[in-house]
Parts: C-alpha cells; sequence; structure tokens
C-alpha cells in the first residue's frame, strides 16, 4: 500500500507536518504551514492534509529530507513531496513561487520564486492565501483572509478575471467552498463567474467529476446545486441535466432533495437530477464525466428505481417485483433516495418506509421471498 492510500491518522499527519516546518526553519529556510490547513485551523476544524510553503528550492528541500524520503513529481513547479511514517501520510513543500501566465487555463507556463506575500497573491481565495507558523501561532495573512473567514465570504484574490483564466476549475471550487462553509460568494467574484462560466467546458471531465463528488457528497450539497443553477456553471458542465434542457423549478427542488440525504454521494445526486431524463441522457453525461464503472452503474441503477419506486406503494406489488431491488447492494442508496424524495414532498414516506425496511432484513430472508411489514 502507497503513503497515499495507507490509512492516515489526523494526530500523526499534524505532527509529521510540524516537523516538516521545524526542520526547514532549522535549516534556516523561512517556511510555514499554507492554504486550506490554515483555514481549517482558523475555523477549529481537524486539517484533512496539510502543505507547506517555504523559502528552501526544492533541491534545498530533498537536501534536508534526503532523497530517500521525498518525491520530485512536482519539482518543475516548485513542490516536493516529503514522505512520512504510514500513518501520518506525506506533505507537499512548495517554495514561495509567482505563476508565469497559463496557456490552457490549468497550469501555469512557469514559476518564479519569490516572497511569501508575493506567493499569496497568485493562490485563488483569500481563505486560502494565509499562511501559518505552527511553532509560534502567528499567522501571517497578506490578501485580507482572516477577515473574510471571519465574516464567512468567498473571495477571489486580486483580480477575480485573472484568478479564473489561470485555473478555469477555481469557479467550480468557488462554489464548493461557498456551499460547504455556508459562506456568501463575494458579488465582484460572483460576477466574474458568470460572464465566464462557459470556461469551466474546457476544464477535464475528471476533475470536473472530482469537483463534484465532492459538492454532492459533502454538507452544503443543495446549495452548491443552486449555485451551479444560479452562476450558470451547470449548463456548462451538466447541459443535459440543466435548464434550459430541464425545467428550472425541478432543479431547484432536486438540489432540496439532494440535501435531504442520509448518506450522499455522486451516484445519488445525478439519479435525482436525472429524474425527468431518459437512460440515454445519463448514459452521455456518465460518459462525459469519465465516472468509473461503478458510479456509473450506480447512477443509472439509482434513477431506473427512482422510476419504479418514487410513486406509489411497493408493499402492494408482487414480492417477486421487489424482491430484486431490496436485495441489490444499491438497495441502502434508493432507500435515501426514495426518503429523501418524501422528505420534501415527492412520494410517500410511509411507503419509502417500507421500502428501508425491506433491505434491512437478513438477506436469506430476503431471498426466501416474502412482505414484510
Amino acid at each position: 500500500m502507497s503513503p497515499s492510500t495507507f490509512p492516515i491518522d489526523p494526530a500523526d499527519a499534524r505532527r509529521f507536518a510540524i516537523e516538516v516546518v521545524s526542520r526547514l526553519q532549522g535549516e534556516g529556510h523561512e517556511t510555514y504551514w499554507a492554504g486550506g490547513c490554515v483555514r481549517d485551523e482558523l475555523l477549529g476544524r481537524t486539517p484533512v492534509d496539510f502543505d507547506v510553503a517555504t523559502a528552501a528550492t526544492p533541491d534545498e528541500v530533498r537536501s534536508v529530507f534526503g532523497r530517500g524520503r521525498t518525491l520530485a513529481v512536482g519539482a518543475a513547479f516548485g513542490v516536493i513531496t516529503v514522505l512520512g511514517p504510514k500513518p501520518a501520510g506525506q506533505v507537499e513543500v512548495a517554495t514561495f513561487r509567482a505563476d508565469q501566465a497559463s496557456s490552457d487555463g490549468r497550469r501555469p507556463a512557469g514559476v518564479v520564486f519569490c516572497s511569501a506575500r508575493e506567493d499569496a497573491r497568485r493562490r485563488d481565495f483569500t481563505i486560502n492565501g494565509m499562511f501559518l507558523d505552527p511553532l509560534t501561532g502567528v499567522v501571517h495573512d497578506f490578501v485580507g483572509g482572516r477577515a473574510d473567514l471571519a465574516e464567512g465570504i468567498v473571495r477571489a484574490i486580486g483580480t477575480p478575471a485573472l484568478r479564473f483564466r489561470e485555473d478555469h476549475l477555481r469557479m467550480l471550487r468557488a462554489v464548493r467552498f461557498t456551499a460547504f462553509f455556508g459562506f456568501v460568494l463575494e458579488e465582484n467574484t460572483r460576477a466574474a463567474i458568470e460572464s465566464m462560466r462557459q470556461f469551466v467546458a474546457a476544464v477535464s471531465a475528471e476533475r470536473v467529476a472530482a469537483e463534484l463528488r465532492a459538492m454532492l457528497s459533502r454538507p452544503g450539497r443543495g446549495q452548491a446545486v443552486q449555485l451551479l443553477l444560479d452562476t450558470g456553471l451547470a449548463a456548462n458542465i451538466l447541459a443535459e441535466l440543466a435548464p434550459p434542457a430541464v425545467d428550472g423549478p425541478w432543479w431547484r427542488e432536486a438540489a432540496r432533495i439532494i440535501d435531504a440525504f442520509d448518506e450522499p454521494d455522486l451516484p445519488m445526486g445525478l439519479a435525482v437530477l436525472a429524474e425527468g431524463a431518459g437512460t440515454a441522457v445519463l448514459a452521455r453525461v456518465r460518459a462525459r464525466l469519465r465516472l468509473s464503472n461503478r458510479e456509473a452503474f450506480a447512477a443509472t441503477w439509482l434513477r431506473d428505481g427512482v422510476a419504479a419506486f418514487g410513486s406509489g406503494d411497493p408493499a402492494t406489488r408482487p414480492w417477486s417485483q421487489v424482491q430484486p431491488w431490496v436485495v441489490h447492494e444499491h438497495a441502502p442508496s434508493l432507500a435515501d433516495v426514495l426518503r429523501a424524495r418524501a422528505a420534501r414532498g415527492r412520494g410517500d414516506p410511509t411507503a419509502a418506509a417500507w421500502f428501508t425496511r425491506q433491505t434491512t432484513r437478513p438477506r436469506d430472508e430476503i431471498r426466501a421471498g416474502a412482505h414484510s411489514g
């Protein structure tokens, strides 16, 4: 098992991230935690992972930690991965840098090493643009991130259009951060997204799918779906399932249903959004997003399940029609979708509860074949 897939212990990851900063500072290099981990620390959340920014060059970073404990796959952009003990995972150490203009809306053409202040200015949003010295607790904020964090604002650093031109995916990230934290999307940042929304269509399918996967599986997912619609991004990443292909009121209702999921994931979200679309339409969406076979199958199976059980009373049907659905591995997800729909006024809560009870019965009892009250 690789370091990136080994189960990570948050306490070990934190200790190792502090050690990385301590070692580099001990060699005389200005070094801090950077980005999302600083944001999460200030919000009182446990960081998922830790990024480090430093004045040390990539060669100097490798000299401090040794080539056996470092990976140089991102060295061209000033990034070295430092490998920790297995429970601690790994830390990306990036040299303070200014990015040269992007030619593809994804990666900079090159980088120039610079100061921490200049490095902060090339980052995406103010709440992600702060540095923290974990040894002293001092926050270095050159972009106003701390104030925006306190006020609950997602704001692009500098000129929003420039930030989105550098990486078109940042428009989707703005939606994700706004929704997940329950923040407000700053006016100029939002205006830039609305005026540049068509460029998100050029982002690779895998990166779009990853953002949708994160949006639809986390708190704030209903707000994320709504923001995708309101900013016009939905029509550029899910054209077949978004207005004008479908009615705007349905998209808003779908957002409310998705928000009511107990165990949300991407296939469940797509199944609800595609409720009024045909199987062929959903197949095109799945193919364009390049979903895994498992996710693609789950999305279609769940959509078909909603069509089969989204109305009426399944308890009145012959068990031979119900049994294949309740015994299926995705049956708990279908039960969750039916319950969420009923909670939002689509379908009968009693019928949804009955279906849920069937999925929790012992497998051998389900296969034996009989309704249970």
